[in-house]
């Protein structure tokens, strides 16, 4: 079932319901049972408050039958410690029942979207979802334990407070019931009222609590930047339509508050009226119309709940509406039927006329074909949106390919399982992110069998062994949010050894070392060189001293492959693309160095 957004018919609840039901039900059914005997338990207690008052008028006080003051007390203390026991069984179990569906949903969402690709994540923001997830989660419970509760306890409450009433006067019970037709149609002219500004109100909520969650990430930037009042105004306007949407729920939610004490009154007045009428004309006791008095202002609690079920049934439902429609949402890079488990013999990476797209009218790439050889070095160079990233993107199976294919050893990778595609891959990003947890946690990220002697001989061939073990508490040392504890050089190295403790037969590395200063630089290349020598690496780098020991270089420009060659063959094209590339950053060496020797002999006379 496909939940839409802006669907708006009432039987949606039902639909909605019996989805959660038929998903957790089975596994509740005995806890479930256990807090309908309780719910029972209270709504029999209930309705025996009431009828007992017949026999406390009557009996005791009308006929003075002091003998029955004994069983009727102790009746009574039973039937509320009964009633105590019941209230505390059902709240505790449905609190169980409750706690455990939002661990349940939280655990499902998230392996969702870990299956989603990388599309799904590009066009929603992450603070966000982050702030959906958080607060609609609990949608789903509330529509199961609201359903239950009101069903198991408040309807049959009702209905036994009733029954009382009509064993004590039928013709009372009518004129107490006539509040019912009004009561309903005012419930169903406030949902229609309620429920676009509930969706409203959720929507603009997440998007202010993950307006928030970004601004501390960005913390940084903003200070540095000045950007504080610029986004105080802005989330000034945030919170300022939030406000509007709660006060407009609640001034909606809330006319029922009036309308169901107005008809309640209207209905205990008539009955006492007629009653009192009545027995100023009759000579009969007064136990049976105290009775129903008791039962019908006990019956006002459960009339009430149930008047508001809808109310709450409905903003629940917003919640849970807004789960599936993550829930429903189907992965884009689905593993093919039937698709078997990449064998990577030498590792060997053919891309042959590969032609992408991130939309109609956004071509990225056009028919690139070349080899990244097994066990050979390639660099993919080229000016900043000529495609680099994406065929990385492509290799990994994050987007699917418009035309043209990659095969891993003559494989196709659509026709093998992400799973064993990703496994014989391991990546460095440019930017490197950290998870939380410690350093060890990290770096065994790349590989979760890793032995702790493995984790760490990683972590030295990244040269990042001397300042984790610098840390307080060493490679047990907490990174913060996403490395905030640590520089931004450290956190490349620290993602460089969990590329290298995942021991991959493919090695790709965007950007590995633009973190790293000079002389960590060198040594970390130098430490890549040798895990480099037995894997097939694919290398993308703008600074070309990083790439000129490569067996081939691939030059990008607009998508395009232009060129094709070692570093020696490329530089002799005196009108190629990398030739220039190679001159500027060969003449901003020459400047920088011209301009450092300049700045040390203007210092040196002074020195003397």
């Amino acid at each position: 079932m496909k939940l839409g957004k802006n669907k708006t018919d009432v039987g949606e609840v039902l639909p909605v319901i019996r989805r959660i039901f038929a998903e957790n039900g089975r596994d509740y059914i005995g806890h479930y049972l256990i807090a309908i005997a309780c719910m029972l338990a209270i709504a029999g207690t209930t309705a025996f408050s009431a009828w007992i008052m017949r026999d406390i008028i009557d009996e005791v006080f009308y006929r003075q039958r002091w003998e029955l003051v004994g069983w009727i007390c102790g009746a009574i203390v039973a039937a509320f410690a009964i009633r105590g026991f019941a209230t505390y069984g059902q709240s505790v179990m449905l609190a169980k029942i409750g706690n455990n569906i939002v661990a349940r949903y939280q655990q499902r969402m998230f392996d969702h979207l870990m299956r989603l690709g990388i599309d799904y994540f590009t066009t929603t923001r992450s603070g966000q979802l982050a702030a959906q997830i958080s607060q609609n989660v609990t949608g789903i419970r509330d529509l199961l334990n609201m359903t239950v509760a009101s069903i198991a306890r408040d309807m049959v409450t009702l209905i036994a407070l009733v029954a009382v009433m009509v064993m004590q006067d039928p013709l009372l019970s009518v004129i107490a019931l006539v509040i019912g037709p009004p009561l309903i149609y005012s419930v169903n002219y406030l949902m229609r009222r309620l429920r676009r500004v509930t969706r409203e109100a959720v929507d603009v909520n997440s998007r202010l609590l993950g307006a928030m969650q970004e601004s501390v990430q960005g913390i940084a930037i903003i200070k540095a930047f000045t950007m504080e009042q610029q986004l105080s105004d802005k989330m000034s306007g945030l919170i300022a339509y939030a406000e509007d949407r709660s006060n407009k729920i609640a001034r909606v939610s809330e006319r029922l508050g009036p309308i169901t004490e107005l008809l309640a009154g209207l209905a205990i007045a008539g009955v006492i009226g007629y009653a009192a009428w009545r027995a100023s004309v009759s000579a009969q006791p007064p136990g049976s119309v105290f009775a129903f008095i008791t039962a019908l202002l006990l019956a006002y609690d459960p009339v009430r709940k149930l008047a508001r079920v809808q109310v709450n049934l409905e903003r629940a439902l917003v919640n849970a509406r807004m789960i599936y429609e993550i829930l429903d949402t189907e992965p884009q890079q689905r593993d093919a039927p039937g698709a078997g488990t990449l064998a990577v013999e030498k590792g060997t990476v053919t891309f042959d006329r590969v032609a992408f797209s991130y939309g109609d009218d956004l071509p990225v790439l056009h028919g690139i074909s070349f080899v990244a050889k097994a066990g050979e070095t390639t660099a993919i160079v080229g000016p900043s949106g000529a495609g680099k990233s994406t065929l990385f993107a492509l290799l990994q199976r994050f987007y699917d390919l418009d035309g043209g294919s990659i095969e891993i050893d003559g494989q196709d990778i659509s026709t093998v399982t992400k799973s064993s595609l990703r496994s014989a891959i391991a990546y460095v990003s440019q930017q490197p992110y950290l998870f939380e947890g410690t350093i060890r946690d990290n770096i065994r990220y790349g590989r979760p069998d890793a032995t702790d002697a493995e984790v760490e001989e990683a972590a030295k061939l990244a040269f990042a062994d001397d300042f984790i073990r610098q840390q307080v508490q060493g490679y047990d040392t907490l990174v913060g949010e996403n490395g905030a504890n640590l520089s931004g050089g450290q956190r490349q190295r620290i993602s460089i050894a969990r590329a290298i403790v995942r021991d991959a037969p493919i090695l790709l590395l965007d950007e590995a070392t633009s973190a790293l200063d000079n002389e960590s630089e060198a040594r970390v290349q130098q430490a890549l060189e040798s895990i480099m020598e037995t894997r097939t690496t694919l290398v993308i780098a703008h600074r070309l001293s990083t790439v000129v020991n490569s067996d081939r270089i691939v030059v990008l420009e607009e998508g395009h492959l232009v060129e094709e060659g070692t570093h020696e063959s490329l530089v002799r094209q005196p009108h190629g693309i990398y030739a220039r590339f190679h001159r500027m950053q060969s003449q901003k060496s020459e400047d920088l160095l011209a301009n450092t020797t300049a700045d040390n002999g203007a210092a040196a006379p002074q020195e003397n």
